[in-house]
């Protein structure tokens, strides 16, 4: 687990240069350090960096850049793979110097060439130059756990683990994308391709990038369409045989996520992703497992006395910490450091705290996060699977809307908020992500200069007649790399711990694309298959309860501590000077949220969340934008 930054440039670069970048992801490797420069074909000079925090052979053999035996091959690295050593086996061939899996990648495409991404099993982001071929190659892991960002610039491009490497890059200016922000506002991240800045990209998770010549040309390895439809097809045989391989098949993936050189714990929130997974160690392991939770003394945001309860069943070594609403404010400063792209999904804050409490004693931690979008937890596929029985309905309350006597009077404008959600769900391309017009009202004005599309439209790519079952392709495909993983990896790599994701492997993943859709949900029980599995461990009373999930009391916060901060980033002179917002609109949208605060859930009106997306971005402009740098090109 690391850092890793670089270049293929025609232009000239300094090692300083590059160190300079790498060393902004200090919290990412604090165990070493490498940067070199070296001659690549067609006139380029290529850079490799890497900030290491040591998980597998913690001598020096491990550094990186690493070469292959024959100096062809030069990688930077981050991640795990985890069947390393069963791929070890099959390339014995090739005389190994170090027991860490970055050499085994280097081995495995020496022999199988770069389809050898398509046998590793585990989490990475790969930046691979291959001096015979005189090409670079950038490789994410197939659900996106690990980020790759890269810079176009002309016929160059740089690459890292985070942006903050690509700004420091000399000549790199940072205009802002003003139609991604409209989008984050509204999906509180920045989703897979798009970056905030223009010309700089995500790897998009399951691709691989090929850089020659100035050109590159992009391929999806796994595509979530094609391998949910591929597996759908094999079928899992009855419930019972299902249960028994799928708990087979996790077991193997916590095995394989608890072989490390450092100390191994787990998050465990009491939920059932997060108890079976620390079930599934302490069945596994040798010791018992440490476990940590964080607790709060607003009861209805506190977990740690079901956490509590389930470590003393499993017997783990457990670890908790009570924190006060100040702990979590105190965080607030820190978001744009760590998430250095606007990022405003708060939950990021306490994670973030029970990480620090982890790093304290373990340098890796397994996690339940995948268990949600994978076997249909979340609360909005009931919604969904109910918008989906009145969408006839609601078409023809939409139909009878559109009506001219009735469209003068602004009939649709009249009914309650929950049915103009399902009367104007009118796209399939966006069917299942529902959601009310007056969010994106409110962002269209916000920053009405340029279009943005707030939606996903592509859900038909999926074939799937299953509202439910599309919408967790979805995401899947966009929520879990873009938010999800991007807040897990961030919040553990500001403490330098690494999170493991058991449910994440490719083998899980794809095992759950053979179950039957009432294998995972059935008579509104979600999670179905997971949780009898889970019972096989930890008794029912322990786990049965409602989701909740971490949260902060962002209306609260925006109408308190934080009112003053949010009325200074949302003043006319303040943004005028900025460029990027409409200054009337924005200020009186503030002013008036300030006034009134969230409405209620049949409103339609809750603008916290908007308000909140605003000041993370606020923040993180005045982190990272200079003054006097114009917003947009």
């Amino acid at each position: 687990m690391c850092g890793i930054c670089g270049f293929i440039s025609r232009k000239s670069i300094t090692l300083e240069q590059l160190r300079a970048m790498n060393d902004t992801m200090y919290h990412r490797g604090p165990d070493d350090s490498g940067e070199e420069i070296f001659d690549a074909q067609g006139g380029y000079c290529a850079g490799f960096a890497q900030r290491r925090l040591s998980i597998l052979d913690l001598s020096a053999l491990g550094h990186q850049p690493m070469h292959s035996c024959d100096d062809r091959l030069v990688i930077s690295y981050n991640g795990e793979i985890y069947n390393f050593l069963e791929l070890r086996e099959e390339l014995r061939d090739y005389p190994f110097r170090s027991r860490c899996d970055t050499e085994v990648i280097l081995a495995a495409y020496l022999k199988w060439g770069i389809s050898c991404v398509d046998r590793f099993q585990g989490m990475f982001a790969i930046a691979l130059y291959d001096r015979e071929k005189g090409e670079l190659y950038l490789v994410r892991d197939r659900i996106g756990k690990k980020p790759l960002y890269y810079w176009l610039d002309g016929g160059n491009l740089v690459f890292a683990s985070e942006l903050k490497p690509i700004m420091k890059y000399p000549g790199f200016v940072q205009h802002i994308r003003t139609d991604v922000v409209k989008r984050y506002l509204y999906q509180q991240c920045v989703n897979e391709p798009d970056s905030v800045f223009e010309n700089v990209y995500k790897v998009e998770p399951g691709q691989m990038i090929r850089f020659r010549g100035g050109r590159i040309s992009k391929h999806k390895y796994w595509d979530i369409a094609k391998v949910y439809h591929a597996k759908k097809c094999e079928g899992a045989g009855t419930y019972e045989e299902a249960k028994a391989e799928l708990k087979a098949i996790l077991k193997e993936a916590v095995r394989r996520r608890m072989i490390a050189d450092v100390p191994v714990g787990a998050f465990l929130s009491g939920g059932y992703d997060s108890s079976l997974v620390t079930a599934l160690a302490q069945d596994v392991g040798s010791e018992p497992v440490r476990t940590y939770s964080i607790g709060f003394h607003e009861e209805r945001y506190d977990e740690a006395g079901y956490a509590r309860e389930v470590a003393r069943h499993l017997g783990t070594r457990h670890t908790e910490l009570y924190i006060d609403e100040k702990a979590m404010f105190d965080m607030v400063e820190s978001i744009p450091q760590y998430y250095d792209e606007p990022f405003a999904d708060s939950s990021q804050i306490p994670s973030m705290l029970v990480a620090e409490l982890a790093s304290r004693d373990v340098t890796v931690v397994l996690s339940g996060d995948g268990g949600d979008e994978f076997f249909c937890g979340y609360n909005i596929y009931d919604r969904v699977a109910q918008a989906q029985r009145l969408d006839g309905l609601g078409r023809m309350t939409y139909g009878v809307c559109q009506l001219p006597f009735f469209r003068g009077l602004r009939l649709l404008d009249r009914l309650p908020f929950q049915v103009q959600v399902v009367a104007e769900n009118r796209d399939r391309e966006t069917q299942t992500q529902l959601g009310g017009r007056n969010y994106i009202r409110v962002i269209e004005r916000m920053i009405p200069e340029c279009a943005a599309a707030f939606k996903f439209p592509f859900e038909s790519r999926y074939h799937e007649d299953s509202w439910q079952a599309r919408r967790m392709l979805l995401d899947e495909e966009t929520y879990l790399p873009g938010d999800i993983l991007c807040k897990v990896d961030r919040a553990s790599m500001k403490y330098s711990i690494e999170t493991r994701c058991p449910i994440l492997d490719v083998n899980v993943m794809e095992y759950s694309y053979r179950l039957p859709h009432e294998y995972k949900y059935a008579d509104g029980v979600k999670k179905r298959i997971l949780k009898d599995i889970a019972y096989d461990y930890i008794p029912r009373e322990l786990l049965d309860r409602p989701k909740v999930g971490f949260s902060v009391p962002l209306d609260r916060w925006m109408r308190g501590p934080l009112m003053e901060r949010l009325q200074d980033m949302g003043s006319v002179s303040y943004l005028r000077r900025q460029g990027i917002f409409d200054a009337q609109y924005v200020h009186a949208f503030v002013e008036g949220y300030l006034r009134t605060g969230d409405r209620g859930p049949a409103s339609g009106e809750n603008y916290s969340r908007i308000a909140w997306a605003f000041l993370v971005f606020q923040q993180w402009y005045q982190t990272y934008m200079p003054p006097g740098m114009p917003a947009g090109a």
